[in-house]
């Protein structure tokens, strides 16, 4: 099994915890983990953005990314969200295995 991290910004608290509650819920993640605020600075329309996001932090397998993903993408508010996947080549066996245990 792999797992993987899944980072995606949110608008709000309220939209982030509505996105980790689904993810939670659908078991498309084991865990979600929400840091509010956060301060973004990006490029969008041609001019660099200054804004306050929320980040999820999401512990999920390597097989249900891009499920994930696309199920981010049906209930987020952005146009083009972020939702980046990292892989986690380490870490604690029983956590790792406890992650695909409780994930579809």
């Amino acid at each position: 099994m792999k797992a993987n991290l899944v980072y995606i910004t949110a608008s709000s608290e309220k939209e982030a915890l509505d996105i980790g509650k689904t993810l939670v819920s659908e078991r498309l993640a084991a865990s979600v983990n929400i840091i509010n605020p956060v301060r973004s600075l990006y490029w969008w329309e041609g001019e660099i953005q200054d804004e306050q996001e929320v980040v999820i932090v999401v512990k999920t397998t390597a097989a249900l990314v891009k499920k994930l993903t696309e199920r981010v993408i049906s209930i987020h508010s952005y146009i083009c969200p972020c939702v980046i996947s990292l892989p986690i080549e380490k870490g604690h066996p029983a956590f790792l295995d406890w992650i695909e245990a409780v994930t579809q």
